[in-house]
């Protein structure tokens, strides 16, 4: 009798608390109604450990989150609730997920997209003066509110891969190549008559219908290679920097074996055995590489790049010089032809002022003189083809003035001035 008592007990205890949690939360979705968020999030503060079950646990999470956001909406401490209300958010998606009862996450759909806006629009801002390790978080927030959108994903290991946030880099960049995520895709552009931006669009019948309706004009269409080597080489390359090379090695072959098709891999799978020292792998792999796509531009530029950056310069000449006779309008090629040949200019210029003013030194000064000058004269062919292809370029264009005035080119130096006004 004893123990029928006590659960009789325990179940009209249990009845009084959901009656309780009941009360709170419409007393806080009454509040929230009225525009009262703060209020609203006083009473949910108070009523969270009532929360029993998972139905209301979605409910408490759907109004806390709404709470946040008008919050939001309405620019109060906007950086501390705008993650407040990303996880919540991410919360309540999680917990109806689990009970497989789609309720709330439905009715919040237009606040999630309106905070996952928000976080990558902060995350931009983030990155702009340099707080990337703060954008990449954000960015991260997003895709947990929208897995859909792995691109999030790749901007947010890519963004730690800039805080130098290595292992967090690596840790998404893991995640992306579980998801076999490529980042391939075409996009969709017209322009608003309304306001004269350009809109994007992910199907090519979703813009076309907006140009049909009178809305939008000057269509146009972008294709976005695959991103997959890159992020197969950013594990590589982090990997080696830990010094991990096995792991690198591993990760890359695995990359490969995945994806036997995709020229990009066996590049960075060259660039780690580039960066190990292995010159035999190294040349084997660059072989493979230029037997698939002999004549792929950027195939053939990035391996200017690779060589460039392990200060192999003749293979890198030869390879950027290839690129050129495949495109004479591949402007990188001539930019960095021309950079890699000025690296030299601070060697000489870091001599020539050591020496001092005898006889002999003059005569070696000479010769140092000499020899920048003919190194400034052998970047010009490649810097005026680069601002004749790419005008807007003010940092080729400033290297050319700088090399004209070198060389006391005067004629050649203010018809470029008079063109960049």
């Amino acid at each position: 009798m004893k123990n029928r008592y006590v659960i009789i007990a325990s179940a009209l205890f249990l009845s009084v608390a959901g009656f309780a949690q009941k009360k709170e939360l419409t007393a806080a979705e009454k509040a929230l109604k009225e525009g009262k968020s703060n209020e609203a999030i006083t009473i949910l503060t108070g009523a969270e450990s009532l929360i029993a079950n998972d139905a209301d646990k979605a409910q408490f999470l759907f109004l806390k989150g709404n709470a946040y956001f008008d919050l939001i909406k309405k620019n109060v401490d906007t950086e501390k609730n705008l993650q407040i209300a990303a996880k919540t958010y991410q919360d309540l998606i999680e917990v109806e997920k689990a009970s497989g009862k789609i309720k709330y996450s439905t009715q919040a759909a237009n606040s999630i997209f309106g905070v996952k806006g928000r976080l990558i629009n902060s995350a931009i801002e983030d990155t702009k003066v340099n707080k990337n390790a703060e954008g990449a978080q954000k960015l991260y927030e997003a895709y947990l509110l929208e897995k859909k959108d792995t691109i999030n994903l790749y901007y947010a290991a890519s963004t730690y891969v800039g805080a130098k946030e290595y292992d967090k880099a690596l840790k998404l960049y893991e995640e992306l190549k579980k998801l076999n995520f490529s980042g391939k895709a075409t996009y969709y552009y017209a322009v608003s008559k309304v306001n004269g931006k350009e809109d994007v669009y992910n199907t090519a019948a979703e813009r076309d219908k907006m140009i049909k309706l009178g809305t939008h004009e000057k269509p146009r269409s972008e294709s976005v290679p695959s991103k997959r080597g890159e992020i197969y080489k950013n594990i590589t390359l982090i990997y080696v920097s830990k010094g991990q090379i096995d792991e690198a090695k591993k990760a890359v072959s695995e990359a490969r074996i995945a994806n036997p098709d995709d020229a990009s891999l066996i590049l960075t799978e060259a660039n780690l055995y580039l960066e190990t020292k292995d010159m035999v792998t190294y040349q084997k792999l660059i072989t493979q590489v230029l037997e698939k796509n002999p004549n792929d531009v950027s195939l053939v530029f990035n391996l200017g790049v690779i060589n460039a950056n392990a200060k192999n310069y003749v293979d890198a000449e030869k390879y950027y010089k290839r690129a050129i006779e495949i495109d004479p309008k591949y402007v990188n090629a001539y930019i960095n032809l021309a950079a890699m040949k000025l690296e030299d200019e601070k060697a000489i210029i870091d001599k020539m002022n050591k020496l001092g003013t005898s006889a002999e030194d003059t005569k070696k000064y000479n010769a140092l003189k000499k020899k920048r000058e003919d190194l400034f004269k052998s970047t010009i062919p490649y810097l005026e083809k680069a601002v004749e292809l790419d005008p807007a370029n003010k940092d080729v264009s400033k290297t050319l003035l700088n090399v004209y005035s070198a060389l006391e080119m005067m004629p050649q130096y203010k018809a470029l001035k008079a063109k960049m006004k």
